[in-house]
């Protein structure tokens, strides 16, 4: 299991569509990626549990993956909000 912890910076946060490129993003690993926020937990390859997180501008996430491409996996989604998820 490996972990990161990332800022996002999208100024709207996690809506529609930077959630849905980073679930595109998460889906491409067979490892389990999630992150936590605050005390709750998310499953990234979910659209519907990232929009449910109601990630805002400037929140801190906590990117857990684990399994056989554990590394791959949160490199990518890291990568990804870092880069702003197409904003």
């Amino acid at each position: 299991m490996v972990s990161k912890k990332v800022v996002v910076k999208n100024p709207t946060g996690l809506h529609l569509r930077p959630a849905g490129i980073l679930c595109n993003e998460a889906v491409k690993y067979k490892s389990k990626v999630y992150f936590r926020y605050g005390d709750n937990e998310a499953n990234a390859k979910s659209v519907l549990s990232v929009l449910g997180a109601c990630i805002k501008c400037g929140t801190e996430l906590e990117f857990t993956c684990e399994g056989e491409d554990e590394a791959e996996a949160l490199e990518a989604v890291v990568s990804a909000v870092e880069n702003g998820l197409g904003e």
